[in-house]
């Protein structure tokens, strides 16, 4: 298990280098901090791509999902957890909803997300992968580094030193 940096750190560290969210996620996951580069998913309402993804390697990636920040389903959920965890993904950040919260913290991943919501999403196999997302103010790119922990989430364009 690899150690992340801690997010004030490198916020202190590497202030021209960092972009900030917004503090409006919730932890969900067993692992509380994590990093790794970004893997993207744009998929409001429909979680088809984001099984997709965790059903393949992670690679110590970073899965963030741009739900369009909608409240009216969960996009990700112990089953997926389990997947992204077994398959090697570092976390994942869904902008929109998560269920199945007592089977996530269970999960030895990173999981950041708005809320908790018992309906599942539909699974219609709409989306698009490895494309910019912008939410929580930030702009996000495929291959960009993410790093997350209790006190929010940084991004770089590129890895920084711990």
């Amino acid at each position: 298990m690899t150690i992340s940096p801690a997010t004030t750190d490198l916020s202190d560290n590497h202030p021209a280098l960092v972009r900030h969210a917004e503090p409006v996620f919730r932890d969900y996951g067993g692992r509380l901090a994590f990093s790794g580069p970004v893997a993207t998913l744009y998929t409001p309402a429909d979680n088809s791509k984001v099984r997709e993804a965790v059903e393949g390697p992670g690679e110590g990636r970073v899965l963030v999902v741009d739900g369009d920040g909608l409240m009216s389903c969960a996009l990700f959920g112990g089953n997926l957890g389990k997947l992204a965890e077994e398959n090697g993904w570092a976390g994942v950040v869904v902008n929109g909803c998560v269920r199945d919260t007592a089977e996530l913290a269970l999960c030895a991943i990173g999981i950041k997300a708005l809320a908790a919501h018992p309906k599942r999403s539909d699974k219609r196999g709409l989306g698009e992968k490895d494309v910019v997302v912008n939410f929580a103010g930030l702009t996000i790119a495929p291959g960009e580094w993410l790093y997350a922990d209790g006190d929010g989430i940084v991004v770089s364009a590129e890895r920084l030193p711990d």
